[in-house]
């Protein structure tokens, strides 16, 4: 690196101006599928290109650079989390068991540059407008966010008085969800009312371009998919507008998933029990189809760590695929939420990249939208609103995983 880039990286680190271009040398590129060893070359939070490039050349042009040594590590697309409570855990319990809201920090460290909020069984004191602050929040550090647009119950609680409307005029809704079945703590909606949501759900996309599914909870009761089932069959929803989550609760309930995704939905594996690898098995056992399936961290009092792990665990102890882990977090989420420039590493997309250590998958980097929030696996983000605040604080769960506890929230420092 020439002596003015290295200027420029220092005074980066110091919170200075970010340099106008990221260079990733020599990594491993997976789009997610595997393209060799690469230099990627990120301009103004955008993939610029993909291949050689001379770091001379750069110099020549003036362009103010920071290099990311990627070597000896693997360049994958950020991963995309369609489930995350970012508001926290409802409290089911009593109010004392509401959990915090979710920070920049836990999330990055997962390897996550995209994630979509929900709301679970309370809409009432997790608000919408709450969710949708949370979002914009997190956009302003860094993050890329979107949120559903409803919760459990039925006719869904919304922010303008409609799906549609919340999908038309507010940019960070994509869909409707998570609208409860077969569980104990939905309304029990008729077929009619569920085809009415998701084909006003289906309208609003049409006229955004945005998705317009439908996420669905699916809860423990015997009916398991039977109510999505009885959209297609009865009211001829396409299955493609349907996607439900934790379908991987027990046998039965994931076969009737494989079978919806067959017809073209789909479905999405949590991993809040921790039991990822098992029933990935059994999907693939089944003759699931990869292009249909991906999964989130349901993240509340859980946290996105787990998710990371879960993962990582397919690769590293069960044998699966790099590129076929992947596309569950990347491609395929991207798809069914219709998000343009995320989920690849290729020329326009989006700068969203991690970089993992070879082997262990350990992540080293993440760049959000061609900003690194990650720096040597150390979170880069400092929370805005710690400049005016007098609090110290630090969130360790009693069973928080020792990666976790790496990275307690750090106090502002003082004067």
């Amino acid at each position: 690196m020439t002596a003015a880039n290295e200027q420029r990286q220092g005074e980066q680190e110091q919170g200075e101006r970010p340099p106008l271009a990221l260079l990733f040398e020599g990594g491993e590129v997976y789009d997610p599928t595997p393209i060799g060893r690469r230099d990627v070359l990120v301009l103004c939070g955008r993939i610029a290109r993909i291949g050689t490039i001379d770091r001379h050349a750069l110099d020549a042009l003036g362009v103010s650079y920071e290099v990311i040594d990627a070597r000896d590590g693997v360049v994958v697309p950020g991963f995309i989390d369609p489930h995350e409570h970012l508001l926290g855990g409802s409290g089911e319990g009593g109010f004392a068991l509401q959990s915090p809201m979710l920070f920049v920090p836990e999330i990055v460290r997962a390897g996550i540059t995209t994630v979509v909020g929900v709301l679970g069984v309370d809409t009432t004191m997790k608000t919408m407008s709450g969710l949708l602050a949370r979002v914009k929040a997190l956009h302003a550090e860094g993050l890329s966010a979107r949120m559903w647009s409803g919760g459990y119950n039925v006719p869904p609680t919304t922010v303008m008085g409609s799906i549609r409307k919340d999908m038309l005029f507010i940019e960070e809704i994509i869909g409707a969800g998570e609208v409860a079945i077969s569980d104990e703590r939905g309304l029990n909606q008729s077929a009619q009312e569920l085809a009415s949501l998701v084909r006003d759900t289906f309208v609003g996309g049409l006229l955004s371009g945005k998705s317009g599914v439908t996420h669905f909870h699916v809860g423990e009761e015997k009916t398991r998919l039977a109510p999505l089932r009885e959209l297609v069959e009865k009211f001829e929803v396409k299955a493609e507008l349907l996607y439900p989550t934790h379908v991987q609760r027990n046998e039965e309930l994931l076969r009737e998933a494989v079978a919806l995704a067959r017809q073209g939905a789909t479905v999405d594996f949590d991993i809040a029990a921790q039991d990822l690898a098992h029933w990935y098995e059994r999907y693939v056992a089944l003759g699931g189809p990869l292009d249909r399936l991906t999964v989130s961290s349901d993240a509340d009092s859980g946290t996105p760590d787990i998710f990371y792990e879960q993962l990582c665990q397919l690769v590293v102890k069960q044998g699966v695929p790099l590129e076929q882990m992947l596309q569950h977090v990347t491609v395929n989420t991207a798809h069914v939420l219709k998000l343009e420039g995320k989920g690849r590493v290729a020329v326009g997309h989006d700068a969203d990249l991690v970089v993992l250590q070879k082997g262990s998958l350990e992540i080293r980097e993440v760049v959000a939208n061609g900003r690194r929030l990650l720096r040597d696996g150390c979170p880069t983000v400092r929370h805005a609103f710690f400049e005016e605040s007098l609090r110290q604080f630090t969130i360790d769960g009693d069973k928080a995983t020792p990666r976790a506890r790496e990275f307690r929230q750090s106090p502002p420092p003082r004067d």
